[in-house]
């Protein structure tokens, strides 16, 4: 499962850091990219730590077995989590409320085995950025990280084509529709693609916009439909028919 031109170009030359990423410099030194895991498997964990351990620009903050364990490392500062679904007293998705409230900025990643269309849009309410199958966590989890950090939305094309098909089943059985704020016609060419899972320089170069104008729509496109996230974005469009769904047969990547 491929995150698209995102992860590969992070891939292809080793410790570099994504265009725009949010790395700052204070009397000279580097702010690293704080990382906490969330997964009661040891393996993998010690695995993921391993691995984000070897980059200059990445610092594992914590490993939390559970939901308690890691509400409670949530009390310093976090950047990216990679959150497990099911944790042994309850939810990533509780979790990731917690974290969300105590750090808003933090982007949460649900790392899991579950790709269920329940799964995937109770992660995305609970304030979930992205979505990385466990099968792909050791050859993607540091261009995850990083694309996390810097505002991409990591969900698979096929992910986004399943909750597009389950909110259109759904929508029919909407009776209120919720009053928001009618976005522009440039909004909702942002909207539309990011609906297709397209990464920020790929939604730029259709557009022709600058990184930081893209950052603006996104904002604004947030504030009007009162969610939190991308992904809530791109449920709650699909879900209001703001746009049209993207279709199963297309190109994933």
């Amino acid at each position: 499962m491929q995150f698209g031109l995102r992860s590969r170009r992070a891939a292809q030359v080793p410790g570099a850091l994504p265009q725009g990423n949010k790395m700052t410099e204070s009397y000279g030194e580097t702010r690293p990219i704080r990382v906490l895991l969330v997964d009661d498997h040891q393996l993998l964990t010690g695995a993921l730590s391993q691995m984000l351990g070897r980059e200059p620009d990445i610092i594992v903050a914590g490993v939390a077995g559970s939901v308690a364990e890691a509400k409670a490392m949530a009390r310093e500062r976090l950047d990216v989590v990679l959150m497990d679904y099911r944790l042994p007293d309850g939810t990533g998705a509780e979790a990731t409320r917690a974290i969300k409230a105590r750090w808003p900025a933090a982007r949460v990643v649900m790392l899991t085995a579950l790709t269920d269309d329940e799964t995937v849009l109770e992660s995305i309410q609970a304030g979930a950025d992205g979505y990385l199958t466990k099968d792909r966590a050791i050859d993607e989890v540091v261009s995850a990280v990083r694309a996390a950090y810097a505002g991409e939305t990591l969900l698979p094309r096929s992910v986004i084509v399943g909750i597009a098909q389950r909110v259109a089943a759904a929508r029919e059985r909407v009776t209120e529709r919720r009053q928001i704020e009618p976005l522009t016609s440039r909004e909702l060419e942002v909207l539309k693609a990011l609906t297709e899972g397209l990464a920020t320089p790929e939604i730029c170069e259709r557009l022709y916009i600058a990184p930081n104008t893209l950052r603006t729509h996104v904002q604004n496109i947030m504030g009007k439909l009162r969610v939190h996230s991308k992904l809530e974005a791109v449920a709650f469009a699909l879900r209001h028919r703001l746009v049209e769904p993207p279709k199963s047969d297309d190109s994933l990547f």
